[in-house]
């Protein structure tokens, strides 16, 4: 007899490989640790099956998990054979996928909408870098499934953060809620909700929400950093310089381990505190470096990593790093690589170089580009963070003032109301980092 999923799909294993499994994808979902571990668990259990195999795969590409992606990916290919027609569409969409094809992926869920674990990969969201390059098509994706899912506690954050996209932050906020009055730990709930307090401005309720989840239901999210991060980011919104530094210690440093997670979370905030007015004695990147491995730095394997990546990379004055991930990107396959990350690296070689107004026009060029790199708004605004200092080496103060006006339409924030008193001439200069 098969076993099932979480959502009632097939599973050609035994019962001890489908409860590891549906324990490891049901903490993926929670954004609870323990996901990479219960997939391995799973084919120790059962060597044949091919979705433990696949789901280590995925998280190895995606999360930087210490995954040899191409094994799995071999074995999950052999054992398929012998698994349902889901199961096999399962594994070659994961296959496809993570060879930079994410259209059978895109298919997959037209037929079968409640895998859960492929909808989460094609949303950008914190565990995954989604699947297309338009965010209108990822909405497009999720609003598809809908029907599928009801009333489903999950599927309510992963629409909640959708709403939040689509500056519906009412909306956003009331199925976060109610995803997590019924899974408290639900951690794309929490995300969504994250993002509503941000993008509406609401910096105190926002961090204090946070705080007090962090301290309790959301104590054991795999993505602790992140939310940590969402906290920071209140923090230098608000202009309280020494709580960041505080939260830093505490809940962001960077180690060796982390992958991903310490050059997006730590790497971020510590470039956009550095440039922060006012900011004085901000750590070093160089922890942030020394703990990602040099080839996530040179050849990441997402355009939303290889952002992170270049810009950090600027920060650290390493050039021959940030030139070697350019020449790589504009070789790259995926087109992405190519039309945005490479001239996002020739962007930042020309601040490097201290052609900033150049550097200026062309992170401005790319403006429109930015959401095929993957990620949140809140995240992507580190490059127009990166323009607004381009701009103010170069002394075009008038173009920063319009720049941060823009910010401030959107959303109020003694930060940029700082940062907009600054854009006139005087001594100094602005770093990147």
């Amino acid at each position: 007899m098969l076993g099932r999923d979480l959502y009632g799909y097939a599973l050609s294993t035994g019962p001890e490989a489908e409860a590891a499994y549906v324990r490891g994808v049901r903490d993926l979902l929670c954004l609870r640790a323990g996901a990479v571990e219960a997939a391995a668990e799973s084919i120790a259990h059962d060597p044949h099956f091919a979705l433990g195999h696949a789901a280590l795969a995925l998280l190895g590409h995606e999360l930087c998990a210490p995954v040899d992606v191409e094994a799995r990916l071999r074995d999950a290919a052999l054992h398929s054979v012998r698994g349902t027609a889901r199961e096999r569409s399962h594994v070659q969409a994961i296959s496809a996928h993570v060879c930079g094809d994410s259209r059978p992926l895109v298919a997959h869920l037209v037929a079968y909408p409640r895998d859960a674990l492929l909808l989460s990969v094609a949303v950008p969201t914190i565990a995954f870098a989604g699947v297309t390059e338009v965010p209108e098509e990822a909405w497009s994706i999720v609003e598809r499934a809908a029907p599928a899912y009801g009333d489903d506690w999950w599927f309510g954050g992963l629409l909640g953060f959708i709403r939040q996209e689509q500056r519906r932050f009412d909306e956003a906020m009331e199925l976060a809620c109610r995803s997590l009055a019924e899974e408290p730990a639900a951690g794309h709930s929490a995300h969504a909700r994250a993002h509503a307090h941000y993008e509406t401005g609401d910096h105190a309720g926002g961090l204090s929400w946070m705080d007090q989840w962090l301290a309790g239901e959301g104590a054991e999210a795999q993505s602790l950093t992140h939310f940590a991060w969402h906290a920071a980011l209140h923090e230098l919104s608000l202009g309280d310089l020494d709580a960041v530094r505080r939260r830093y210690d505490a809940q962001l440093l960077p180690e060796a381990g982390l992958g991903c997670r310490a050059l997006v979370d730590s790497g971020s905030l510590l470039f956009r505190w550095a440039i922060t007015p006012g900011a004085t004695d901000v750590p070093d990147l160089a922890a942030v470096a020394a703990a990602t491995d040099r080839e996530i730095l040179e050849r990441p394997a997402t355009p939303f990593v290889a952002m992170h990546a270049a810009v950090v990379q600027l920060a650290l004055g390493d050039r021959a790093g940030l030139a070697t991930l350019t020449r790589w990107a504009a070789d790259h396959a995926h087109p992405v690589h190519r039309e945005v990350v490479a001239p996002l690296g020739t962007a930042l070689l020309q601040m490097a170089d201290g052609r900033c107004s150049e550097a200026a026009d062309a992170l401005a060029a790319l403006d429109r580009a930015c959401p095929r790199l993957g990620g949140s708004d809140a995240q992507r605004e580190i490059l127009e963070e990166t323009r607004i200092c381009a701009l103010l080496r170069a002394d075009r103060y008038d173009d920063a003032r319009r720049v941060l006006d823009d910010r401030l339409d959107r959303r109020r924030s003694p930060r940029d109301l700082r940062w907009r008193d600054e854009c006139r001439p005087r001594t100094g200069t602005v770093r990147p980092g």
